[in-house]
């Protein structure tokens, strides 16, 4: 049985799906698959249907589509599972699952044309399958597009680039600050000009390959380009503005830029700990040109293997913990402290930054091996290293964080 009507099986017998078991299951399949992965620069399609199937790709949707709608906790545990497997195929649904929290804030007849809901005979594709919508955009960069006030909606031209998993969606999104007609800035109560998240079919764009980076090749994040595209009002929306939210449930009191910090951190950490457990299965059988012992053997490798241990396990925690500590503020207080948020911000920054050390630690711990694409270090360097480039792992993070704890009002926001 596939394993998405498994899960439809499993709900209606009141079973709760083991997201984390799936992810387990499915790594073999993801890990024998890297080559092609990073060949192609694209999750190829037999990887997408296994993920669709699996109901990866609705992590984070509400349940009232049919979706998961997975406590922030086990989302990251997925995510971090799947990393160790193939990074691009965990930084695609971390990318795909956070632009899926906009489900929340559209009238639930859109959300389901965009993102799929239950079986639906008057809606659904294929005869007993529901329609599975995926949705990816790029980051809100200063310049990359504008929005012009119509009547009904918004006309708008832009190019945005870093669409994560554009290649595999079926729709794409965009941020773009709002003029009026005679081309003024639109403001909002706050006097700062407004911006609206606006969502197209991905056929409604020019799709631009770009995407020849060092690595998280497989995830094709294309840029891509529309000129003067009407978008209807109803298939937008003010991105984490809880005057929109239509969904109560305590996910979505988490904003989606924290949904990415949590998300691309867990993936860091699931990359380091593949690399770790590798260098641990290769220390034990190599003797390095000149040495007498195994690298196991050796008092210096000895030391970096414990200090990479207390790197990734104390990250791990403290992220972990801080999470826990606001899914239950908001079960019993409806919503959490706001210095959880400045928490959250510097542990995931942090965990990406201790991930990537040790990637490179058990990288030149690893000798002349490591260099050989098909060794099981080289391409997690360089995704490790391109995954960190990203905004998340910035540590201009540490200097807004610092600024809050010395009791000075913060720079920068937190969380875009």
């Amino acid at each position: 049985m596939p394993l998405d009507r498994r899960a439809e099986s499993d709900k209606k017998r009141g079973e709760p799906v083991d997201y984390l078991a799936r992810a387990r299951a499915l790594a073999p399949t993801l890990a024998a698959a890297a080559d092609e992965i990073e060949r192609l620069r694209e999750l190829p399609p037999h990887i997408v249907e296994a993920l669709i199937e699996g109901g990866f790709f609705r992590l984070l949707l509400p349940r009232s589509l049919g979706g998961a709608e997975l406590e922030p906790l086990v989302y990251v545990r997925v995510l971090e599972e799947i990393a160790k497997a193939d990074p691009s195929t965990a930084w695609s649904l971390g990318q795909n699952s956070g632009c899926s929290m906009a489900a929340a804030y559209l009238d639930p007849e859109i959300a389901r044309e965009v993102f799929g809901g239950p079986p639906n005979p008057a809606r659904q594709g294929r005869a007993g399958t529901p329609n599975h919508g995926i949705l990816a955009w790029g980051p809100d960069l200063p310049g990359a597009g504008r929005g012009g006030v119509a009547e009904g909606g918004i006309r708008v031209t832009g190019r945005w680039g870093f669409a994560t998993g554009s290649r595999h969606a079926t729709w794409l999104g965009a941020h773009v600050p709002l003029f009026e007609p005679d081309g003024t800035p639109r403001r909002g109560a706050n006097g700062r000009q407004d911006v609206r998240t606006v969502l197209f079919p991905k056929a409604s764009a020019t799709i631009i390959d770009n995407w020849q980076v060092i690595g998280l090749r497989g995830t094709g994040s294309d840029s891509y380009a529309v000129d003067d595209l009407f978008v209807p009002r109803q298939y937008t929306l003010s991105r984490d503005n809880p005057a929109e939210r239509r969904e109560q449930g305590l996910l979505y009191r988490f904003t989606t830029g924290m949904i990415y910090a949590m998300g691309f951190s867990n993936v860091s950490l699931g990359i380091a700990r593949g690399a770790f457990d590798a260098f641990i299965e290769l220390a034990r059988d190599k003797i390095p040109r000149g040495a007498r012992r195994t690298l196991r053997e050796n008092n210096v490798i000895q030391s970096q293997v414990a200090e990479c241990e207390a790197k990734l396990s104390s990250a791990r925690a403290w992220l972990h913990r801080i999470l826990a500590e606001m899914w239950r503020e908001a079960e019993e207080e409806g919503d959490f402290a706001a210095d959880k948020h400045a928490q959250l911000r510097l542990a995931s920054t942090w965990a990406i930054r201790q991930a990537r050390e040790v990637v490179a630690t058990v990288y030149h711990a690893a000798g002349a091996t490591a260099i050989f694409e098909d060794s099981p270090f080289e391409r997690r360097l360089r995704d490790m290293h391109a995954g960190s480039q990203q905004g998340q792992g910035r540590p201009i993070h540490f200097e807004t964080v610092g600024q809050i704890l010395l009791g000075l009002p913060p720079e920068g926001r937190m969380f875009r």
